[in-house]
């Protein structure tokens, strides 16, 4: 039992320690790349809802195609821009310890 406690206090000191450091590589001051990413991003956005609300009864079969091809490519680079969550291979594991601890 006193092995399990140890174990546990280990574990969660870890997380908490890594939560702490990707908190504080987040809260970094904005850039202008940030800034340009962001705009960018609002350019596409809107790009994507003017071709939502477009008529797209009256376009050729060529045209609505070169339209698909578009928002494709637009969702493609709004998933660079977007970043996302990373987490490491550590850190899953140490998830996944706690989950198998606690359940």
């Amino acid at each position: 039992m006193k092995k399990l406690t140890l174990l546990f206090t280990l574990v969660m000191f870890t997380v908490i320690t890594g939560f702490s450091q990707m908190k504080a590589d987040v809260a970094g001051p904005a850039t202008t790349e940030n800034a340009a990413a962001t705009e960018r991003a609002q350019t596409l956005t809107n790009r994507l809802y003017e071709i939502k609300d477009m008529d797209k009864s009256a376009l050729s079969a060529g045209e609505k195609q070169e339209l698909r091809k578009e928002v494709r490519s637009i969702k493609k680079e709004m998933k660079k821009i977007g970043g996302g969550i990373y987490l490491s291979v550590g850190a899953i594991i140490i998830i996944i310890l706690l989950l198998i601890l606690l359940l």
